[in-house]
């Protein structure tokens, strides 16, 4: 199932979000105007305006409130993606070119960051004090997990705890806000809040958890980049964490890389060493633990339409090819 297929009662109000977005992102500097906007053309998921929008529909539900939130998340969300560009020298994502690719490393720098101001001079119109309290940390937590990112490239002696905690500020917490704050926004019950907030956060860590494995499986047509580019950029991931586990793995491995780089051509036969290695199945088998313990939050909350919509999305976040 496609996420259109599951956004289709959100339709209209995800359309009036975008409309929002390309309105919000207007600027004066001709560049700044161009990048961000192609940006949000770019496509993307929209899966943390679609989590705001549902989860909103278990309070008092107000397009006009809620898409304050909306829009805050998904700016946030394509910032952070523009200066992970750079830090990676991606120069595709989506399968079109990243704004450091196009214009410069600066330019994409300025334009995050345009977009990150953006975001917080627009959640400003929610007169809510704990909705601003948790962004801040939300984006804290998030720059904390975009500097371990670089501080932990290419250092191979790294545990489970360490991945997963890197994967739950880079992704899962903005993921588990975008539940707690559309519930919040629409004044639904503290406790509904908090099953919403776990729930966001146990699918955001198999989202990332998906993502990692789809590195190695999916094609470049499919993920928009190409395969194998976070082990190129020396990015650990779960499923060559576990093939490192192996000693005789880890001793094919480690001299394919010789001072951070690696070739095409060796790139492609670690790839298959750890596909081989019975890590695309393990780390398969934590994200659906994961996915088991947000359905499980889901238990907590009315049955309400926005309920199974929320169930939908998690099945499609297991099972996504891209």
């Amino acid at each position: 199932m496609k996420l259109t297929t599951l956004y289709a009662s959100l339709r209209s109000d995800l359309s009036y979000v975008e409309k929002e977005l390309e309105k919000i992102v207007e600027a004066k500097h001709p560049i700044l105007q161009q990048a961000s906007f192609e940006l949000l053309k770019a496509g993307g998921k929209r899966i943390r305006p679609g989590l705001v929008l549902l989860s909103a529909k278990f309070g008092h539900y107000d397009i006009e409130e809620i898409k304050k939130v909306a829009v805050t998340l998904e700016l946030i969300h394509t910032a952070s993606l523009v200066h992970d560009d750079v830090i990676d020298d991606a120069e595709t994502r989506r399968g079109k070119q990243t704004v450091k690719a196009k214009w410069d490393n600066k330019t994409a720098m300025y334009t995050g960051d345009y977009l990150f101001a953006k975001a917080i001079e627009y959640i400003t119109l929610i007169e809510k004090p704990e909705a601003h309290q948790l962004l801040s940390r939300a984006i804290h937590e998030l720059t904390i997990g975009e500097i371990e990112q670089i501080r932990y490239q290419f250092v191979w002696d790294q545990n489970l705890r360490h991945y997963l905690r890197r994967i739950k500020r880079k992704t899962a917490l903005l993921i588990a806000i975008s539940c707690q704050l559309g519930a919040l926004a629409s004044d639904a019950a503290k406790e509904i809040q908090l099953h919403l907030y776990r729930f966001g956060y146990f699918v955001g860590m198999a989202f990332q958890i998906t993502d990692d494995i789809l590195d190695y499986t999916g094609t470049e047509k499919e993920i928009g980049k190409p395969a194998g580019g976070d082990l190129k950029q020396g990015h650990i991931t779960l499923p060559v964490l576990y093939a490192l586990s192996n000693e005789e793995i880890r001793t094919a491995i480690l001299p394919s890389f010789k001072n951070g780089k690696i070739s095409n051509e060796d790139l492609a036969k670690v790839l298959d060493i750890v596909k081989q290695s019975g890590g695309i199945a393990y780390s398969k088998k934590i994200s659906d633990r994961y996915l088991q313990k947000a359905y499980e939050e889901l238990e907590y909350l009315p049955n309400i339409p926005a309920k199974k919509s929320l169930i939908q999305i998690a099945q499609y976040i297991g099972s996504r090819k891209f």
